[in-house]
């Protein structure tokens, strides 16, 4: 269905309505702009012009920044009205004197016939009222003035900077604006004591110089200075700012590299709440840190020092930097002395001829900008001129010729000389590089475009000295060789504080060289001559080390004693050094001393008892040799092959005697012979003794009708069977002493204090099979013994060497859990036991009975005895 016609008529005048309006409004915004382009022929400054406070014309203008006023009245815009210009309020006086010092450069050098001949130097120079938002603001009005200049619509709206170099700022952060804001126009900036490392980064900031160290430097000196006087725990108040937080930052680094650490590191500015006050000074009250480095402005300073007066918060020791610790004005208003003793780093010391009088005869009369002067000398004289806005009844009238002769404050202070130089070198560096750029010798060549990049270069590359010998250049940071002297405040007795130079710190030098205190006496706080102590714990003495507290910093630590054979032989020790095997600790743990050789002595009493042991064993076989020889034809010597018995008592000497090879200071040899000898000896033995009872055995069988026993075993046997048992145990020990021999060695593992000097076995198989072989050589003797044990005799030998061998085989099988358990020389003693046991065991079972019957029961000894009947006797 169709819509009614006139439905469809009134959207269509509507639609047309609509867009006839949105075209007339482009259209108007077109002609609009088109009317715009054709009037807008001139360049037009946005905001209100800025005037300088100070000016002089010239043929070169110098612009100058400084804060001639510290702050300005705070109020409330409404943002309905443009802003009025800041009302500036506490007069600077020291900015002033900055101000005068650029002043006397300009005019020596333009006084001067033999730097830029024929040339002029004018200054404009601005005040910032400290704010950083006015600093960029006059800055800008330095590069581009404040006139109108008219352009036609084909050329470019730029023309050449205003001024060729900009003096200033006095601090960081400003500095830190204007640079960024100027750096890319490659305008200098020259400032004489913005002193932030950050400001050396010529990424950011190109276009900046300056005449007064960095940071870098002055942080690391701080830092060095702290460690000189052992101060490991301090405390740390920064300002708030560029200057402060970068500066501390530094600080904080270097000092964490030399082993100090900050117990509390808080941020101040003299426009903190007093709440935020108030936790500053309960945190300094609540540590234990007796030393403060303050990293802050004078500014800042001043304000601190009130509060802390307020509190009386004396007793600790301040370090400061060089913003504070030379100024004269702080020093007077620390009525309470909460700064005495303090010390720091300085700007050193310097004199420029005139330039004293010169600042010192200002008069506003004389004066390019009255205002400025007006207002100074009303604030320096009390009193009002007649034309003053704000002349009161009550206040006395100047004259502008009063006398400063009288006058004692901040502004006739001197003791800033050492910037106003630094501010005198920044105008002389610029003047240096013009000086090149025009080619002045008796006159410049005035038609040289002056360009800001090219005067830039040139104040990079420059050196020169100044009329008082200093020497001004700049390295690849835009920085001045870092120069300190060390400052201490030492009051005296009409109360005035004296700013003594105790030594310096030269950062060109070598890191062991840089720092130099000179044989002066210094004051530390509440005038005392003694060191202050801050740690947070004291030194850990030799023989001990540190360990950390848990949670805390590095230099808080506890000192532990160093273990058993450990040692520290320094103060503070981290690790305690483990002794040289060969060495113990002492009792005090501070040094090694050689450990005590333990083995078997003949002098020890161990010793000596085993060697008179196996000196009786010997002499005992030596008599019952003896007693043998001279009853040798006896029945009871020749009953059993007396030469197997000589043989028998010969091997047992040697076993006797090669106990005492075990005794004494064990060497290559004697370890060699003691084990070889030993073996061999108790095999011989052995095999005399498995002779005996085998011959028993034999004689016995032999008496049986039909036997002819005896001529398989007959002398010539018994002499062959002793030589090759004895020749096995001779192979056993060559094969051992060949393949690994038995060595000296030093145990150190046996005891912790001692060194045990022992025979190691080199194979131990070799040791086992030795003592394994007459093991089984005792084994097959005690079995023979034993079955010939009831044989029919008078005398019957079998049941002797029974006895011998049960008590040889008891001997070495407690030896063996003895020995392995025994410590140190213990094991050789007990092995010597051992040896003397089992040879004592042998020579009183087997000869003893014998020489018994040839001395005391001579009847029984013959042979119609010995060859009786008589009824075996079990056992």
């Amino acid at each position: 269905m169709m819509p009614p016609s006139g439905l469809v008529l009134s959207d269509s005048m509507t639609s047309a309505h609509r867009w006839s309006e949105q075209g007339w409004a482009f259209l108007q915004l077109l002609l609009m702009a088109t009317f715009s382009q054709a009037e807008e022929l001139v360049c037009r400054q946005r905001g209100d012009p800025e005037n300088p406070q100070l000016s002089k014309d010239g043929d070169i203008i110098l612009g100058g920044i400084f804060s001639f006023h510290s702050s300005w009245k705070d109020r409330q815009d409404t943002y309905m009205h443009k802003p009025l210009p800041l009302e500036c309020t506490s007069l600077n006086f020291r900015e002033f004197q900055f101000a005068q010092a650029m002043i006397f450069a300009i005019e020596e050098i333009n006084n001067r016939t033999d730097l830029l001949p024929g040339i002029a130097l004018g200054y404009k120079m601005y005040d910032t009222c400290g704010s950083i938002a006015r600093s960029v603001r006059v800055a800008l009005a330095l590069a581009n003035g404040n006139e109108i200049e008219s352009a036609t619509s084909d050329a470019p709206c730029t023309r050449p900077a205003q001024v060729q170099a900009i003096m200033g700022e006095t601090s960081s952060s400003p500095c830190m604006a204007i640079a960024t804001v100027i750096g890319p126009f490659h305008i200098p900036m020259i400032s004489h004591f913005a002193t932030c490392a950050c400001l050396s980064d010529k990424t950011k900031y190109p276009s900046f110089l300056r005449t007064i160290p960095s940071d870098y430097y002055q942080s690391r000196a701080l830092a060095q200075l702290v460690k000189h006087f052992g101060w490991t725990w301090v405390g740390a108040i920064r300002t708030n700012d560029d200057y402060g937080n970068n500066g501390m930052a530094t600080f904080t680094e270097s000092a964490q590299q030399l082993g100090i650490c900050l117990e509390y590191s808080v941020p101040f500015f003299r426009t903190d709440p007093p709440k935020k006050i108030q936790k500053i000074i309960d945190i300094i009250r609540a540590s234990t840190s007796k030393v403060i480095v303050a990293f802050l402005s004078h500014m800042d300073m001043d304000v601190l020092i009130h509060w802390l007066s307020n509190y009386n918060l004396t007793g600790y020791q301040w370090v400061g930097s060089e913003s504070w610790i030379f100024d004269s004005q702080i020093a007077e208003m620390d009525k309470h002395h909460i700064l005495d003793g303090a010390i720091g780093l300085s700007i050193p010391q310097a004199h420029v001829s005139g330039m004293r009088e010169f600042i010192l005869n200002v008069r506003p009369l004389n004066s390019s900008s009255n205002e400025i002067f007006t207002e100074f000398w009303e604030t320096l004289f009390s009193c009002k001129f007649k034309q003053s806005k704000s002349s009161a009844e009550n206040q006395r009238e100047c004259t502008g010729h009063e006398d400063l002769t009288g006058v004692h404050n901040s502004f006739t202070d001197m003791s800033l000389m050492p910037i106003f130089n630094n501010v005198y070198k920044g105008v002389y560096a610029v003047a240096h590089a013009l000086h090149s750029i025009l080619g002045c010798n008796e006159t410049c060549n005035p038609k040289v475009q002056l360009d800001p990049f090219t005067i830039l270069q040139r104040i990079k590359n420059i050196q020169f000295k100044t009329k008082e010998g200093d020497e001004v250049y700049f390295n690849q940071y835009g920085d001045p060789a870092a120069k300190y002297e060390i400052i201490n405040w030492q009051p005296t007795e009409k109360g005035i504080v004296d700013f003594v130079t105790v030594g310096l710190h030269d950062a060109s030098l070598p890191a062991d060289k840089q720092l130099n205190l000179q044989n002066k006496s210094l004051i530390w706080a509440q005038n005392s001559k003694q060191v202050p102590v801050s740690v947070c714990s004291e030194k850990c003495p030799a023989g001990t080390r540190k360990v950390l507290q848990k949670g805390k910093p590095v230099c808080c630590y506890d000192c532990i004693r160093c273990a058993e054979g450990e040692i520290s032989n320094i103060t503070d020790s981290i690790t305690c050094v483990r002794c040289h095997p060969e060495f113990w600790s002492n009792e005090r743990r501070d040094a090694c001393v050689k450990k005590e050789a333990e083995f078997l002595t003949f002098e020890e009493i161990m010793g000596a008892l085993l060697t008179a042991a196996s000196l009786f064993g010997t002499c005992t076989t030596a008599v019952v040799a003896l007693i043998f020889f001279r009853y040798r034809k006896t029945p009871i010597v020749r009953a059993n092959n007396s030469e197997l018995s000589f043989l028998l008592l010969f091997s047992l000497t040697l076993c006797f005697l090669c106990s005492l090879t075990f005794i004494g200071r064990p060497s290559e040899w004697s370890c060699m012979l003691r084990h070889t000898a030993f073996g061999i000896t108790f095999v011989l033995c052995i095999s005399c003794v498995l002779g005996k009872t085998i011959v028993v055995l034999m004689a016995f069988r032999a008496t049986l009708p039909g036997s002819n026993v005896m001529k398989w075993f007959g002398p010539a046997q018994q002499r062959l069977s002793v030589l090759a048992f004895t020749l096995i145990q001779v192979v056993i020990c060559i094969l051992w002493l060949t393949i690994s021999p038995p060595f000296p060695l030093k145990n150190f593992e046996e005891f912790k204090d001692k060194i045990i000097l022992e025979c190691a076995l080199g194979s131990a198989i070799g040791f086992w099979a030795i003592l394994g072989y007459i093991g089984i050589l005792a084994m097959l003797c005690f079995f023979l013994a034993f079955l010939a044990r009831k044989l029919p005799d008078n005398f019957n030998e079998a049941k002797f060497i029974t006895f011998s061998m049960l008590i040889f085989c008891a001997v070495w099988i407690t030896f063996i859990p003895a020995y392995v358990s025994s410590p140190g020389k213990f094991s050789v003693a007990v092995e010597i036991f051992a040896i003397l046991a089992s040879s004592f065991g042998l020579l009183i079972c087997i000869f003893i009975p014998k020489c018994y019957i040839i001395l005391l029961k001579p009847e029984k000894n013959t042979k119609k005895n010995m060859m009786g009947k008589m009824a075996p006797k079990s056992f």
